[in-house]
């Protein structure tokens, strides 16, 4: 099992997750996180006056899935949240050990 750690823009979310839904990506967790990349930040005007804003607001999407459908699901978020302009996010993948589901006991594959 694989758990991809997807940051993107906020206002892509919505179109994120309807084309996951539509590859039967059953449940991710989602959180308004704020950071900086390569971007390092802008400078934004509010009443005639300039102010940086060193953290952009962005979304983290968790999804945990089979490992053979890491490649499906990247594909399927990249074409969802890409702008093509600066600050689109950064895709994240990494190995999930174990799962445990706390209802009903159930392990491993069984649990997502």
């Amino acid at each position: 099992m694989k758990k991809i750690t997807a940051i993107i823009k906020p206002h892509k979310l919505d179109e994120v997750r309807s084309a996951l839904s539509e590859i039967d990506v059953k449940g991710m967790t989602v959180c308004e996180v704020k950071g900086f990349g390569r971007q390092k930040g802008h400078v934004e005007l509010y009443r005639g006056s300039e102010y940086t804003v060193d953290f952009v607001l962005k979304t983290k999407l968790e999804i945990v899935v089979d490992s053979d459908r890491v490649d499906t699901v990247i594909d399927t978020i990249i074409n969802a949240a890409r702008t093509n302009k600066i600050g689109d996010g950064k895709i994240f993948v990494s190995d999930v050990i174990q799962t445990v589901r706390i209802r009903t006991g159930e392990q491993g594959n069984d649990a997502i």
